[in-house]
């Protein structure tokens, strides 16, 4: 299945994603680490990952959702 080939995710994308963690529970912002700190902490916790010999990988990006099937007639 094409959908599952996993590439090695980028550096920025591993920073962004833990920025993000570190800035968010679920949906709601937490307001103890604000974005300069979280941006800060997610690239040293990359270059510490990469030095350790961490491989992360990434899915390619889903599909956008049809609308297909939802289209109203009156």
């Amino acid at each position: 299945m094409p959908d599952d080939v996993l590439r090695p995710a980028t550096e920025d994308e591993i920073a962004e994603s833990l920025a993000y963690g570190l800035q968010y529970d679920g949906r709601r912002r937490v307001h103890h680490a604000d974005t300069a700190m979280a941006r800060i902490t997610a690239e040293r916790l990359v270059r510490q990952l990469q030095e350790s010999g961490f491989v992360l990988m990434k899915r390619p990006a889903a599909a956008a959702p049809s609308t297909t099937g939802h289209i109203r007639r009156s």
